[in-house]
């Protein structure tokens, strides 16, 4: 048996929708649609045009459903925007049945332990995932169900975002004629496409270098260490060439596709900003404009990292970039000489049907959120609110949410 998985990854600059389908095993996806569209009425992660944003996300899936012949109904969501926020938390509860085994009921107390966190009114939880157990003062224990002990302790990984900007984008969604199945924290989504499982466990940082966003993940042993949301991307890059050159932000943005890189160059000849209007750059201007924009954000980057740390015994497995930016050349060398480790540029692997759009840096969000689709419906992984081995309570938790946004919408 088959099943359609679908993922919407909505943002600054374009959204992408997918339609796929996967075989019950998980073992090969299958592309069936693919539709991108220019993005309108976002802004770093965030609603600013309900009007915009809905009339965008209806374009992108009615051209993945016209490619595909089927209906996107449901559809796992990328998250991002300054709004959210991570923070790590301990929780531990007690085996108190007569044989000190550890069941899966045990493990789903322990993470609705950890989200019992304090979290103001006008925010909501969206990610609680577990980062590893200890069983006994035994650390390092990753499935502890079958086990015997008496004290069941774990380090949680979660995600909060604001209600309100939350609220705006189901909105929109369903606006468009889609229902939420999962809402994913993008910088994961981009990690499940773009880290293989070699990195994942020594250790590595993931960047998602998006148009208004740059998501960032750290991923050791197997587990997320850290999340975070920096305020920064690509359109930053375009808006200092547009000052910078004098050119309007639009034919900044196709200079820097076209001619962008990170390496100092000769005088080129660029494209007319209008009709009949020809006009001659520097190359070595513009990508010095590029390469000291692209350097802060990878500095910026750098400083999620305990400041105590050395990235090369912190994170041995690198750097991986991904995110529309990723396509600037030489930007992971650049990256390599400011982490010290090594860094390379991350790209959706592993697809099967009409993949030529996808294996670009740029769809890592929307191939990852596909994976994390797989994951809910085989039960593993750890992404996702309803992904992961926390699941169900977490889904149940999540249907409520929704009702909630939905009576309020």
């Amino acid at each position: 048996m088959k099943q359609i998985i679908c993922s919407l990854d909505i943002g600054t600059t374009k959204i992408i929708s997918i339609i796929s389908e996967v075989t019950e095993e998980g073992e090969k996806i299958n592309i069936l649609g693919v539709g991108v569209s220019p993005s309108s009425g976002m802004a770093r992660g965030v609603v600013s045009d309900i009007d915009d944003l809905r009339e965008s996300i209806r374009v992108s899936v009615r051209g993945a459903e016209r490619i595909s012949g089927l209906n996107m109904r449901r559809a796992y969501v990328g998250v991002s925007g300054k709004h959210v926020n991570s923070l790590n938390t301990h929780s531990v509860v007690a085996i108190s049945r007569d044989d000190r085994l550890v069941h899966p009921s045990d493990m789903e107390r322990v993470v609705r332990a950890a989200k019992s966190i304090d979290v103001p009114s006008d925010r909501c939880v969206i990610h609680v995932i577990p980062r590893g157990y200890t069983l006994d003062g035994q650390g390092g224990i990753k499935e502890p169900v079958g086990m015997h002990g008496f004290r069941l302790d774990s380090d949680v990984h979660i995600v909060t975002a604001s209600i309100a900007p939350i609220q705006n984008l189901l909105k929109c969604i369903r606006g468009a004629g889609v229902e939420v199945a999962d809402l994913v924290l993008a910088s994961l989504a981009s990690a499940e496409a773009a880290l293989d499982s070699t990195e994942k466990e020594a250790g590595v940082v993931l960047a998602d270098i998006g148009g208004g966003t740059t998501d960032v993940a750290v991923i050791k042993q197997g587990n997320v260490w850290h999340t975070a949301i920096l305020p920064v991307g690509g359109n930053q890059i375009t808006r200092d060439i547009s000052l910078g050159l004098g050119i309007p932000f639009e034919s900044a943005q196709k200079i820097k596709e076209a001619q962008g890189s990170m390496t100092l160059g000769e005088v080129v000849e660029g494209a007319p900003i209008r009709d009949g209007d020809g006009y001659h750059i520097s190359s070595q201007e513009l990508n010095y404009i590029i390469r000291v924009r692209v350097e802060e954000i990878l500095k910026l980057i750098l400083l999620e990292l305990p400041s105590s740390s050395d990235p090369k015994v912190f994170i041995p497995g690198g750097v991986v970039l991904t995110g529309g930016s990723a396509n600037i050349p030489g930007i992971a060398e650049a990256a390599q000489k400011i982490f010290g480790v090594p860094a390379r540029v991350g790209i959706p692997q592993g697809l099967d049907g009409l993949t030529d759009t996808l294996y670009n840096p740029a769809c890592s969000s929307a191939v990852g959120l596909i994976l994390c689709g797989m994951g809910g419906a085989r039960g593993v992984g750890y992404v996702g609110v309803g992904v992961g081995r926390e699941g169900e309570p977490m889904k149940r938790f999540w249907d409520q949410v929704v009702d909630f946004f939905t009576k309020e919408a």
